[in-house]
């Protein structure tokens, strides 16, 4: 990737270009800084106590009964927030939609198995499993490049 910086003080304001074939994970991860796309926390009630989660620590996030639930490797807390605004806010090359009511980290998915009609069977590094729409999968497998061919 090449970077330019044309420094003029007769700029009237400050404005940035990206050039690219392609809008890729490189891309939106500039353009999810440059948009501030960055959640550093989310709040999530379990019983009567508030806790601070980092993402990073955020298996994954399911829709039950109207309510969202955060899942880490540890327990799980209901959030504030609906899912669609989760997929707004957090880093998209972190998180990515697996269905309709699941929001998964990437970064904590151990591993996949083939399912019933095309879906995927995603395994957490917990132990815990969901399932990946058909829909989803292409996305999936486009974020771990899992669509490049064996070159041997």
């Amino acid at each position: 990737m090449k970077v330019k910086i044309d420094v003029d003080e007769n700029h009237p304001e400050t404005s940035i270009t990206i050039h690219c074939s392609q809008v890729d994970d490189s891309v939106k991860e500039i353009l999810d800084f440059l948009h501030e796309k960055k959640q550093t926390f989310v709040v999530g009630k379990s019983g009567e106590s508030q806790h601070i989660l980092k993402p990073e620590h955020i298996q994954f996030f399911r829709t039950e009964d109207e309510a969202v639930f955060a899942y880490t490797k540890e327990s799980s807390f209901k959030v504030k927030d609906k899912l669609y605004e989760l997929e707004r806010s957090l880093p998209s090359q972190r998180f990515v939609r697996i269905s309709k009511s699941v929001l998964a980290n990437i970064y904590e998915m151990s591993r996949f198995e083939p399912s019933f009609n095309g879906t995927l069977c995603v395994y957490f590094k917990s132990g815990e499993k969901e399932y990946a729409s058909r829909h989803y999968v292409g996305r999936i497998k486009e974020m771990l490049n899992m669509n490049r061919r064996d070159s041997r």
